[in-house]
């Protein structure tokens, strides 16, 4: 049962909600599939890292919603080294003053590279589109969040459960170069309001080549850090994306 649960996620984001932009009345749907990987054949063994996301949205003029899920899993020579599970909801309000939005999100994460039993997270807060065109994207925003996780055993022992809030504050940016080109990227810093040491790091940059409509090569840079655990982890991928507007 532990093998169908990735899936089982995926599923239920297919299923339940979508995502957006800022668009006409009309209502604009968005599908995007990525699956990212290396492998590392040496005598002693085989190690590898597969990565598979997948995003659903639904746009209109004064909102969005978008549904989110990934998942990674990797051996280094026999031993497992990522068994990643992340799913998340969000929504944007832009019916407000110019270039700024509200936001909203909740997601569930477990990790087995970062030692999060399981992770879920609630919030709120505010946006500013620093630079707003149809091939330039520059984004901060800046909320509140509730946080309540179960942890691997901690290095310094305690409780492994815990309630924290915490600031999140985000950096987004997307820019198409000769219409065949995309770079973009998420950067979020979350803070605990209660000691500023206690902090998690999350960064995600991909660059995409479209070869044919909805069809791109893209390499992938992840890192992400939880100083409760002391674990990080840097992630170099390459693979194909599938992406469809309808």
């Amino acid at each position: 049962m532990k093998c169908l649960y990735p899936y089982l996620i995926f599923l239920i984001n297919c299923c339940s909600v979508a995502a957006f932009g800022q668009f006409s009345d009309t209502t604009h749907y968005y599908i995007n599939g990525t699956s990212t990987g290396t492998i590392n054949k040496v005598n002693e063994g085989t190690s590898y890292v597969l990565t598979n996301n997948l995003r659903f949205s639904v746009s209109k003029k004064d909102y969005s919603y978008n549904a989110t899920s990934s998942w990674t899993y990797g051996k280094q020579l026999s031993i497992l080294s990522n068994n990643d599970v992340y799913t998340g909801l969000d929504f944007n309000w832009y019916k407000t003053i110019p270039h700024f939005y509200y936001w909203g999100l909740a997601n569930f994460e477990k990790s087995y590279s970062l030692k999060i039993n399981h992770r879920y997270q609630t919030g709120a807060g505010i946006g500013y589109n620093i630079l707003d065109r149809k091939k330039a994207l520059i984004v901060l925003s800046d909320g509140l969040l509730y946080d309540k996780g179960d942890l691997y055993d901690l290095p310094e022992g305690g409780s492994n459960q815990y309630e924290v809030a915490r600031n999140s504050f985000r950096i987004k940016f997307r820019f198409i170069i000769r219409e065949f080109i995309v770079l973009e990227g998420s950067h979020f810093l979350q803070n605990s309001l209660d000691d500023w040491q206690d902090y998690i790091i999350k960064s995600n940059t991909s660059l995409s080549i479209k070869l044919k409509k909805g069809i791109s090569v893209t390499t992938a840079l992840s890192y992400n850090k939880l100083s409760a655990t002391s674990r990080e982890n840097l992630l170099f991928t390459y693979g194909i994306t599938y992406e469809r507007y309808f």
